[in-house]
C-alpha cells in the first residue's frame, strides 16, 4: 500500500452548501424542459452523436437556402425547435460531464488515501491485538467483522 500522499484538500462546508444550492437551482430551473427516458426508450431511439450533428446543422443551413427541399410531411417549426435545444443543452451537458468526473475523481483518490489510513490504523489494532493489549480488543474484533472471508462451498452435486 502507498503513502504517498496525493490530495490534502478540505473543502469549507460553506463551500459545500453554495455548490448544492446552485446545482439544486439548475436543476430547478431545467426541470420543466427536460424528460427522463427509460432504458427501452433509449434503446430503441434514432440518436444524434458527434458526426451527426453536424449533419443536423447543415441540414439547416440548406433548409434556409434552399427550402424547396423541406418535404411537405417534415414539421420545419419543431426540426428548428429541436436542433436549436440540442444546440443550447450540450455545452451544459459537457460541463456537467466534466465536473462530475471531476468529483468522482476526487473521491476515488480521498478515498483510497482515507482506506489505506484506515488500513493501516487495523492493522496496528490487530497487531496490538495479538500482542494482548487489552484496549485493542474491542477496536479488533470490531474493525475484524468487516475483514471476514465468506467461504464459498459448492453445493453438493444430486
Amino acid at each position: 500500500m502507498s503513502t504517498q500522499n496525493q490530495i490534502s484538500v478540505e473543502i469549507p462546508q460553506s463551500v459545500i452548501e453554495e455548490v448544492n444550492e446552485k446545482l439544486q437551482e439548475c436543476k430547478k430551473l431545467l426541470t420543466p424542459y427536460l424528460q427522463a427516458l427509460t432504458s427501452e426508450e433509449k434503446e430503441s431511439i434514432f440518436k444524434m452523436g458527434d458526426k451527426t450533428v453536424a449533419t443536423v446543422q447543415k441540414v439547416k443551413g440548406y433548409m434556409e437556402t434552399n427550402p424547396e427541399f423541406i418535404p411537405k410531411y417534415m414539421d420545419k417549426k419543431e426540426f428548428l425547435k429541436d436542433e436549436a435545444l440540442v444546440s443550447a443543452l450540450d455545452p451544459i451537458g459537457n460541463l456537467a460531464t466534466q465536473l462530475a468526473s471531476d468529483i468522482r475523481d476526487t473521491t476515488i483518490l480521498a478515498g483510497s488515501e482515507a482506506l489505506t489510513a484506515a488500513m493501516f490504523y487495523y492493522g496496528s489494532a490487530k497487531e496490538a491485538y495479538d500482542k494482548g493489549v487489552p484496549t485493542a480488543k474491542p477496536i479488533y474484533e470490531d474493525l475484524s467483522q468487516r475483514f471476514l472471508r465468506k467461504s464459498y462451498k459448492k453445493a453438493p452435486k444430486q
